[in-house]
């Protein structure tokens, strides 16, 4: 057994060990104190939804536990299981090209992995979220939604797979740099397409035809010195009352999107303290510094594969004779996995001061704090989310301040 598979077994299973401790931590604490109503919500939550908050939070962590688990063998059974050198060797006999075999690898593997998870979105979807009063959505729109996400996500990896697999094979010392610049414009391009082509197949988006709200947002938007195409209500409620609003697009393609769940359960004064927050993520430029560490991390992992895309060891460590970059790209990926994972802590970090700034500048843009802490206590209350986090679950995990503190933070400043 090489140093390479030691490391990987032993980081795979700290990474799986550590998931599994935290939810359990989270859930103790939760059982612990989630009968407490914080301070700031003294007077405003009943017990009865404490108790549904409970449960919710619960249902969803014991389903993500099975899930991680089941994930994980799977990742085992692929990696030793000898589907990798069976598939490869099955390719190299029918003698393809590169192109051709890694787009068919890739696809066969993404298959495996994403088929496993459909039962635990089904029960997700029609056993917990129903049950809580959420999932709206039919059976036959469910199977819609899917047939075409599956669709449109295999016709944009084809087109990243090509490029990669094409520019691997012309050119062999300088694939990493091409095929980062197009990336790098494929993300361009898809952040301004995703709101006029995607997700259009998926939503309807009709123009907000309520004045109050339109003439607050555009007042707002004005203010800060932005432009929007326009706000939009999107039919959200036909699939969850699960309830959101964000921002989206780039340039001539920049809406503002609101939920109808939100619409209907939201003041007009909360609505627009949480469209203010979101302003506040495109003056503080958190969009762009996002898209810069996207692109930045993809340089650097792209440079890593093509210095070890041709390292031996990766092959020997997990028997497999073939060393193609299909199957070297396959394993490095895998080898990436916990190391992602033990990384995480700092990205939700980085979020964190992201939405304080936010915060900060809502407060700054509407000159008060009251509706926006509002909104959020609705939010929270709509949502069942867990007001009772554990620390150490909350720093690892959460890309928004844990709820309670948030507001806290609201009413000192």
């Amino acid at each position: 057994m090489t140093s390479l598979l030691i490391a990987y077994l032993v980081l795979f299973a700290l990474s799986v060990g550590v998931r599994f401790v935290l939810d359990r931590l989270n859930m103790g604490h939760l059982r612990k104190h989630g009968h407490t109503v914080p301070a700031v919500f003294q007077g405003e939550i009943e017990p009865v939804t404490l108790e549904r908050i409970r449960d919710y939070t619960v249902a969803r962590t014991h389903i993500g536990l099975w899930e991680d688990l089941f994930q994980s063998a799977l990742v085992l059974l692929v990696l030793f299981g000898g589907l990798i050198p069976w598939l490869a060797g099955l390719l190299d006999g029918r003698r393809l090209g590169l192109t051709p075999s890694g787009v068919i690898f890739f696809f066969a593997i993404g298959i495996i992995m994403g088929a496993a998870g459909i039962p635990f979105d089904l029960y997700r979807t029609f056993g917990i979220e129903r049950r809580f009063g959420f999932s709206t959505i039919t059976l036959k729109l469910w199977l819609a939604d899917f047939l075409k996400a599956t669709l449109i996500s295999a016709i944009l990896s084809g087109i990243l797979l090509a490029a990669l697999f094409g520019l691997i094979g012309a050119a062999t010392k300088t694939w990493w740099l091409w095929m980062w610049m197009f990336y790098a414009g494929f993300q361009l391009l898809m952040t301004v397409l995703y709101p006029l082509i995607i997700a259009p197949l998926f939503n309807k988006f009709e123009p907000l035809d309520d004045p109050l709200i339109t003439g607050g947002v555009m007042s707002l938007m004005e203010k800060a010195g932005l432009k929007a195409k326009g706000v939009y209500r999107v039919d959200a409620l036909k699939r969850s009352r699960h309830s959101n609003a964000y921002f989206t697009g780039l340039g001539r393609s920049r809406r503002i999107v609101l939920f109808d769940s939100l619409l209907s359960s939201h003041a007009p004064d909360e609505i627009l303290a949480v469209l203010a927050h979101e302003i506040g993520h495109w003056k503080k430029g958190h969009i762009r510094l996002q898209l810069c560490g996207v692109l930045l991390i993809s340089l650097a992992l792209l440079y890593g594969a093509y210095l070890l895309i041709n390292w031996p060891v990766l092959y020997s460590s997990f028997g497999v004779p073939y060393r193609t970059p299909y199957v070297g790209l396959l394993l490095l990926g895998f080898l990436m996995q916990p190391v992602a994972f033990f990384l995480s802590p700092l990205a939700s970090m980085i979020s964190r001061a992201f939405e304080r700034q936010s915060d900060d500048y809502a407060l700054s843009l509407t000159g008060q704090c009251e509706p926006l802490i509002r909104a959020l206590k609705r939010l929270s209350t709509d949502n069942l989310s867990n007001l009772h986090p554990h620390p150490l679950y909350a720093w690892f995990y959460y890309t928004h301040p844990p709820l309670v503190a948030r507001i806290e933070r609201l009413k000192s400043i």
